[in-house]
């Protein structure tokens, strides 16, 4: 048999041979990989404008880094990678292979643009009040720029490390553990900390909040959108008709079920559709055109499943971010 020149053949300790498909570098991983990078800066550049001359902690263990560093002087770069490195191999050896390797990458670039970025005079680009006005704007655009940046590289089969390695870790041994209420507690930790470390002032544990806040706000957003759908369970007397029309206007389809009206004794037919935000006004019209027929309307926060994403126009959705799989970087 001749083996292509893109897979190789490894030897078991059983004497089998079996083949290894080579992974490639695709044009959309290196891209992939030049927007983790680009995320890392902007992130770091994000910490020296509008955290470190508002002095006030940010949320997770990067905060906690930030409080060492306005005690001791210590650059929360340097912390960020004594912390992560272990953290890295642990996830890498028992949870996932590519997340990582990709959320390595970050740490690693976004530890060195901070240790960098410290030796610039980035004076003139930092934003800082002499008299303590506006002081809110700074924890506020950083949470922006940290969900944003969280958002983006969860797109990318990346985490930021930190508190994601220790999750991810946690979940081998007790998979139905919430850790929503580690992460809030150690959000809750840096928060009361930062009253004694800035000051004794209120102020910096306010500002520690809303960073939080704004920064979940903002990831969660983001990941919902591309998952978010509206469902509509549609009662109508013509399902084949209706049923034509949704696959040819907005280029779903919907599934029919048989129905019984308990008040009238009639046997009915009940769609289930679930489509786009967008297309809410679409199927709104197209139901009205149809009599005794009518719709219920509810949210779902997310859809899964092997389908194709097709636009409005009916086309499919690119993916410029490759996602990879289990053992690909």
């Amino acid at each position: 048999m001749i083996i292509p020149p893109e897979v190789n053949t490894k030897l078991m300790p059983n004497g089998v041979s079996v083949m290894k498909t080579k992974q490639s570098i695709t044009p959309r991983k290196v891209f992939t990989y030049a927007v983790i990078l680009l995320l890392a800066f902007g992130n770091a550049m994000s910490y020296h404008i509008f955290v470190f001359p508002n002095r006030f902690a940010p949320s997770g263990l990067n905060g906690l880094c930030t409080i060492v560093q306005e005690l001791f002087g210590l650059n929360v770069g340097y912390l960020s990678l004594i912390i992560n490195i272990p953290l890295s191999l642990m996830v890498y050896k028992l949870v996932n292979r590519k997340l990582a390797f990709r959320s390595m990458i970050y740490v690693i670039t976004f530890s060195v643009m901070l240790v960098v970025l410290e030796k610039l005079d980035l004076s003139a680009f930092a934003y800082s009040t002499e008299n303590g006005t506006s002081t809110i704007l700074g924890p506020l655009v950083a949470g922006i720029i940290s969900g944003a940046v969280y958002g983006f590289l969860v797109k990318c089969s990346a985490y930021t490390g930190g508190m994601d390695y220790v999750a991810s870790l946690v979940r081998i041994k007790r998979p139905d553990l919430n850790f929503f209420y580690v992460t809030f507690l150690i959000n809750v930790i840096v928060a009361c900390i930062s009253y004694f470390v800035y000051g004794y002032q209120i102020e910096p544990v306010i500002l520690c909040i809303l960073y939080s806040f704004m920064s979940s706000t903002v990831s969660d957003n983001m990941l919902k959108s591309g998952r978010s759908a509206i469902r509509f369970e549609i009662i109508t007397d013509n399902p084949a008709e209706l049923s034509r029309d949704i696959i040819a206007k907005l280029h779903h389809s919907a599934t029919l079920i048989p129905a019984k009206g308990m008040y009238s004794g009639q046997e009915k037919n009940l769609l289930i559709c679930v489509i786009n935000k967008s297309q809410i006004a679409t199927l709104s019209k197209l139901i009205r055109r149809y009599p005794n027929t009518f719709a219920i309307m509810s949210s779902v926060s997310e859809v899964m499943g092997n389908f194709k994403k097709l636009n409005p126009e009916g086309k499919e959705n690119k993916d410029y971010l490759d996602s990879g799989d289990s053992s690909a970087v």
